[in-house]
C-alpha cells in the first residue's frame, strides 16, 4: 500500500484500539483528515499547497515521568518532534518515529501502541495552508542520551508537570492523551 492509503487506514482506525479515545472534536478532525486525502492525492506531501498530513511523536520516559521537548528552530516554541513525510516512509507511525529519532538523537525510541495518539489541525504560513498532524507518542529506552540536531536550538526534558508551563495547549493535550495511553496499557498488561 502507498503512504497515502496507509494515511487513510490508521485514520480509519484511530480511536478504535484500546486505550485510544476520541471526542467529538477529534472526531471531527478525523472526519477533515480523510476528507482532504480523498480530495488530494497529494495530500501526504509537502508540495500539496491546500495542506499535508505530517507526523510527530511526543518522546516520554514513564520512569522519570518527564518527557523530551525541542526547541524548534523557526517556531522558537517547546513542541514535540515532528515533521513532513517522507517517500521511504511507509505508514504516518513510520514517519513519526524517524522523526522522533533524527530530532531527538535517540536510537530504541518505541510508538505507544494502539496507533495515533490524537490529532492537530494548525495554520502554516503560505504558500501552504494546513499542518494535519498524525501525532503519536514514543517511549524512550532506559539511559537515553538526546543530540540537539540542526532543526533545534535545544532539546530539554521537562517534568509532565511543567509542561503547560512552557509549551502550548496542543502540546499539553497531547501529554494527556499518552499518558491516558500509557496507564490504560499499563492496566492491561497488569491483567493478562
Amino acid at each position: 500500500m502507498s503512504l497515502h492509503d496507509e494515511a487513510v487506514l490508521a485514520l480509519k482506525e484511530y480511536g478504535e484500539h484500546p486505550g485510544s479515545r476520541t471526542d467529538g472534536e477529534q472526531e471531527e478532525l478525523r472526519q477533515t483528515y480523510l476528507e482532504h486525502l480523498a480530495a488530494h492525492p497529494d495530500g501526504m506531501w509537502k508540495s500539496c499547497g491546500a495542506g499535508h498530513l505530517t507526523a510527530s511523536a511526543l518522546v516520554i520516559d514513564p520512569e522519570r515521568g518527564a518527557v523530551l521537548l525541542t526547541l524548534h528552530r523557526k517556531l522558537r516554541m517547546w513542541l514535540q518532534m515532528g515533521g513532513h513525510c517522507e517517500p521511504q516512509d511507509a505508514t504516518p507511525a513510520a514517519a513519526a518515529l524517524r522523526e522522533a529519532t533524527e530530532e531527538s538523537g535517540i536510537t530504541g525510541l518505541t510508538l505507544l501502541a494502539g496507533g495515533p495518539v490524537r490529532l492537530d489541525r494548525h495554520p502554516i504560513p503560505a504558500p501552504c495552508h494546513w499542518h494535519l498532524d498524525v501525532q503519536y507518542a514514543a517511549t524512550a529506552p532506559p539511559g537515553a542520551a538526546e543530540r540537539i540536531s540542526d532543526e533545534s536550538l535545544d532539546l530539554r526534558w521537562f517534568p509532565y508537570d511543567e509542561v503547560a508551563g512552557v509549551a502550548d495547549a496542543s502540546v499539553v493535550r497531547l501529554l494527556e492523551g499518552a499518558r491516558a495511553r500509557l496507564q490504560e496499557q499499563g492496566r492491561r498488561t497488569f491483567r493478562a
